[in-house]
Order: C-alpha cells, then sequence, then structure tokens
C-alpha cells in the first residue's frame, strides 16, 4: 500500500497556507487530519489485488523481426470496481530499445464481477525464450489518494525463433532444381545418376544416352533420361563453439550459419533428400533426426531458436565422432564453422580422413564483408596498415581452403548476405554432378 502522487501534492499545497498564516502543529494536523481520513477511505474503497483472477493466451513463438501478442484476461470477483494500472513485466529484449515502458505498462478499469482482456506486444529483438516475469497490480481508490499494490505470478513463454530471411532464394533454387529433375520446357534432359524414363531421340542428345534395347523394340530411337538421387541423408552440423560468437555486421556467425541452414534444409526436402540436423562445440548442444519431411523444418527452426553461442573452443574430435555416430552410412555432411586457420589446422583438418572416407563434406563459412572494404582502403597510413592487415587475413582463409579442397572437402566462403545462396548452389551443383 502507499500514497499517490496525489496526496503529496494535496499535502504540499494544504501546507502553504499553514506555514504563512499559523505555523503550528495545530494548523498542519488541521490540514493532515481530513486528508488522512480521506486517505483511509479511499484505500477501504480500493479493490484489493490478491483476490483478483489473470489468465493468459495468446501467441508461443514468433520469428526474430515480427510481433508477438499475449493476451491477459483480468476477472475481479469482488464487490468494488476496479481502477489500476499494471506492469507485464517481461525480459528488456521482448521489446525494441525505449519502447519498453509504453508496451509493458496498461491502465484499465474493472467493474465488480466483471472481467477485460488486455494485449502486450511484444517484439523481440534476440532469438530464444521470453518468458514473463511478474504481473504488477496497482489498485486506487475513487479519490486517487491511495493505493493498493500485489503482484501475480503469471507464467507465459514465447520462443523467438531463427527469421529465415534467405527464404526470398528458394523459389530460384527450387527452379533450378526442377531443371535438374528435367520437369521443365527447356531443351535438356534431367541431370543426375538415377534412371528417370525413355523418350524419343531428338537432335542434340547425348548418343551415349541411347538404349538400344529399347530401340530395337521400338520404331523409334530412345535416349535415358536421368533424374538426381532422391533420398540421399543430409547432415548439417553447426559449430556453437567460440568462433560463431564473432559478429560480422549486427549479429553473430552463428545467426547467419542458421539461415543458411535453413535454406537447404527446405531446398533439399523439396528434392526428396532426408535431413538431420547437429549444433555441437564440447558437447552437443541440439541434434534433430529422423524426422517426416513436412516436419523437418519446423522441427530445426525450433531446435535453433534457443541456441546461442559458446565461449569455448569447438572439440573437433567430439564433434567428428557425434558426426560419425549420427550418420553411420554415406551422406552429405555439411559442416557450418569458421575458416580461421588455427581452429582448422590444429583440430579438423587431423580428423578429416576420417570423414571423407565415408563422407561427401561441404564446409560453409562466414566471411566479414569488411574485411574485403578494408583491404581496397588507401589514403592514410591507417588504411594501408588496415590493407596489409586485411589482405593477410584473406590469404590466410585462401590457404585454409585450399588444404580442405586438397582433402576433398567443398568449400563454400561467402559473406552472411550470400552464404545462403551460396551454400544452396553448392548443393545443387553437387547433386547434379551426382556426388551425394
Amino acid at each position: 500500500m502507499g500514497f499517490t502522487g496525489r496526496t503529496a501534492l494535496l499535502a504540499a499545497l494544504g501546507s502553504i497556507p499553514v506555514g504563512i498564516l499559523e505555523p503550528s502543529w495545530t494548523g498542519i494536523l488541521a490540514v493532515n487530519a481530513p486528508l488522512a481520513l480521506a486517505c483511509a477511505v479511499d484505500c477501504a474503497l480500493a479493490a484489493p489485488v490478491r483476490t483478483l483472477r489473470l489468465e493468459r493466451s495468446g501467441d508461443t513463438s514468433v520469428r526474430l523481426g515480427e510481433t508477438a501478442e499475449v493476451h491477459l484476461t483480468l476477472t475481479n470477483p469482488g464487490d468494488r470496481k476496479l481502477r489500476a494500472r499494471i506492469r507485464d513485466a517481461w525480459p528488456p529484449s521482448s521489446w525494441l530499445p525505449g519502447t519498453e515502458t509504453a508496451a509493458s505498462r496498461h491502465a484499465l478499469t474493472v467493474p465488480a464481477g466483471e472481467r477485460r482482456r488486455l494485449t502486450t506486444r511484444l517484439h523481440p529483438t534476440r532469438r530464444g525464450d521470453r518468458t514473463a516475469d511478474r504481473v504488477t497490480i496497482r489498485s486506487y481508490g475513487p479519490l486517487g489518494l491511495w493505493a493498493r499494490q500485489g503482484g501475480h505470478a503469471l507464467p507465459w513463454t514465447v520462443r523467438v525463433l531463427p527469421p529465415f530471411t534467405s527464404r526470398k532464394h528458394l523459389p530460384s533454387r527450387l527452379a533450378r532444381l526442377r531443371e535438374l529433375d528435367g520437369r521443365t520446357s527447356v531443351l535438356t534432359r534431367g541431370e543426375g545418376t538415377e534412371f528417370d524414363s525413355l523418350r524419343d531421340y531428338v537432335p542434340g542428345d547425348d548418343t551415349r544416352s541411347i538404349d538400344w534395347r529399347a530401340t530395337a523394340r521400338r520404331p523409334k530411337v530412345a535416349v535415358r533420361t536421368w533424374r538426381p538421387e532422391r533420398d540421399r541423408h543430409i547432415l548439417i552440423c553447426l559449430d556453437t563453439g567460440r568462433t560463431s560468437a564473432g559478429r560480422v555486421g549486427d549479429a553473430p556467425r552463428l545467426d547467419a550459419a542458421m539461415d543458411a541452414a535453413l535454406l537447404l534444409t527446405a531446398l533439399a526436402t523439396r528434392a526428396g533428400d532426408r535431413v538431420d540436423l547437429l549444433a555441437h562445440d564440447r558437447r552437443t548442444r541440439a541434434l534433430v533426426q529422423g524426422r517426416a519431411a513436412a516436419d523437418t523444418l519446423p522441427s530445426f527452426v525450433n531446435a535453433m531458436a534457443p541456441l546461442e553461442p559458446e565461449l569455448v573452443e569447438t572439440d573437433a574430435r567430439s564433434l567428428v565422432s557425434t558426426i560419425l555416430r549420427s550418420a553411420p552410412r554415406r551422406s552429405l555432411v555439411v559442416l557450418l564453422t569458421s575458416l580461421d586457420a588455427a581452429p582448422v589446422e590444429e583440430g579438423l583438418l587431423p580428423l578429416l580422413p576420417q570423414l571423407t572416407q565415408r563422407h561427401t563434406v561441404l564446409l560453409a563459412s562466414v566471411a566479414d564483408p569488411r574485411v574485403a572494404t578494408m583491404a581496397g582502403a588507401r589514403g592514410s597510413a591507417d588504411a594501408v596498415y588496415e590493407a596489409a592487415a586485411a589482405t593477410q587475413s584473406q590469404s590466410q582463409r585462401r590457404r585454409t581452403a585450399d588444404q580442405l579442397a586438397r582433402h576433398g572437402v567443398t568449400v563454400v566462403d561467402a559473406t552472411p548476405d550470400t552464404l545462403a545462396p551460396s551454400l544452396a548452389d553448392a548443393y545443387l551443383a553437387l547433386k547434379a554432378a551426382g556426388r551425394l
């Protein structure tokens, strides 16, 4: 309980004439006694807080950058009218900076025996789970001189999912996939290594595709058509160790890797392949296996939402052994990790033969676009030194990529904006070449 600002203002205003006309305890008592009596009456008429009943409903998940609505239904079972201000407390990252006060505070009036619903709109700025704290209610009397205050614990969690901004590239990659399947109207046959069907020969077809046995039974020359392999296994591995915490632009490298993984997952499931997810540093942070095609992408998004980079060095030996256990048969292993020389040469490179002899390995890394800008900078001594450092960094990454390529690894090194489509293109190229 406590008095309000209105009470303090009335007490201050009443003290002015007392101080001028009759500066005594009697004068102060003459002003404050009626005010105290009014406060007591106001407190008695204020609706109690602890007897109120509250319920939550609304969104339980939202993509990063979008708005979620959580509803709070308040029931007043008492016989006094509720005049209240309510604070619905959530973590600071649940709103854009500077908007928390306006979004979390509400004023409402609930007559006796009725209920009202108010809505808190969240605009999260980070992935992960956002859990509601207490609902604090301040109930005022009809005069606004005294207020009762109390809190209700009302748990509710909103999971903030990755934004999947790269989905804009999906239609163009699906068109390329249909072209590989031979389902478009262009004058090319479907590429791949799996037999699809027979059709009549047309000028320009590869003569090696002629099926002579089928031609002997037909009035025209028949050629085989092919399609890319289907029902192949793909294991996407997210490195959640120290290097994934490095920020490129406004987001950590892990976020760009997640976005690329989601585009690849959407494309591969449409192509008829089976996709699993592994997130690992010193231990497994997430593992999604054996999902149906329609459930794969939602499962991945849900598993990625709470992932955060861990400030530890990734245990490459543990990562490789987990991959080998998770993919016992030949698969396409997509490693989303760093191309920094030290972690690769000291950790991953010595263990690569264990992977490449059993699996096709594709490594994708997030490059910093500012390094390319620095490499071309001139005009001052500081700019020249920065250009030299950036050029050295680029040469180290190229050297590391060449070492990986000599072990049979396909390397994709791209900026956050281009990593997802570049990784999808690399997958389609492997599929067209029959290397899955």
